[in-house]
């Protein structure tokens, strides 16, 4: 069963197709990587997924259901949650802070509530804080509960915006390039916890990424974007021995792969 379904989406800037009709079925609990050379419309492609953009034509289902052209916190409450290529965490908050952040959208409580300190309220805030301490120890950050968000290293930043995500409860995790700027290890253990999230939180994962051996390592299945059109889809081992592909982007060194 698919969980996202998008079909002939495109999205123009002036006489520009940043996006031309992309197609992409992304099946329940699955790991779906999009790749292609910079400049290729991936991370527009998130972008009108999320409701960052309206797409110029085409449609977007989640769970069969249309989402195409919903503001971005409309599509939160649908489940869909992202990542993305610069960090944007909150420095000067804590990492708890940051977490409890995440979880704005689909907390009852009121500005009313919240200056009275209404018991319902107060019940929340405590239920809040326990479901991010556990997200935190999750994703190893529960260490570091009260520490600004800046003093993190890169990987820890990486895992705290992580853990801000799944704060939303999505059905759906977009992950933008990831493990860009991490070191061997750090990527290690993201690798770990990208695979472990999709099956312990019942998630689906679409993540944009350049490192070839974590994608061919955790994806269930890759779409490749060049000039913002589908080139190719399929499994790993078909991608990295489709010869447009390998043309287009993955260059001879990606057949050390296979």
């Amino acid at each position: 069963m698919n969980l996202l379904e998008i079909k002939g989406l495109t999205k123009n800037f002036g006489g520009l197709a940043a996006v031309s009709n992309v197609n992409l079925n992304v099946p329940k609990n699955s790991i779906t990587a999009v790749i292609g050379p910079n400049g290729a419309g991936k991370t527009t492609l998130f972008n009108m997924v999320t409701g960052v953009y309206k797409p110029s034509a085409g449609d977007i289902l989640l769970n069969g259901e249309p989402i195409t052209g919903l503001k971005p916190h409309a599509v939160a409450r649908k489940g869909i949650a992202r990542t993305f290529q610069n960090i944007r965490l909150f420095g000067s908050l804590s990492v708890m802070e940051n977490v409890l952040i995440g979880m704005h959208s689909r907390l009852k409580s009121n500005f009313f509530g919240a200056v009275f300190q209404l018991p319902g309220t107060r019940r929340e805030e405590e239920a809040a804080q326990m479901e991010a301490f556990e997200l935190l120890q999750y994703v190893g950050l529960d260490g570091l509960l009260n520490e600004p968000a800046t003093n993190l290293p890169y990987g820890a930043q990486r895992r705290l915006e992580i853990a801000r995500a799944l704060a939303v409860k999505p059905k759906l995790l977009l992950l933008d390039e990831p493990a860009a700027g991490m070191n061997p290890k750090e990527t290690k253990e993201l690798t770990d916890l990208i695979r472990n999230m999709c099956g312990e939180k019942d998630l689906t994962i679409i993540l944009i990424e350049h490192d070839m051996k974590l994608v061919m390592e955790i994806s269930n299945h890759i779409a490749v974007l060049d000039h913002g059109e589908n080139i190719a889809e399929g499994k790993p081992v078909e991608i990295r021995n489709n010869p447009r592909v390998i043309e287009a982007y993955l260059g001879k060194g990606a057949l050390a792969y296979a």
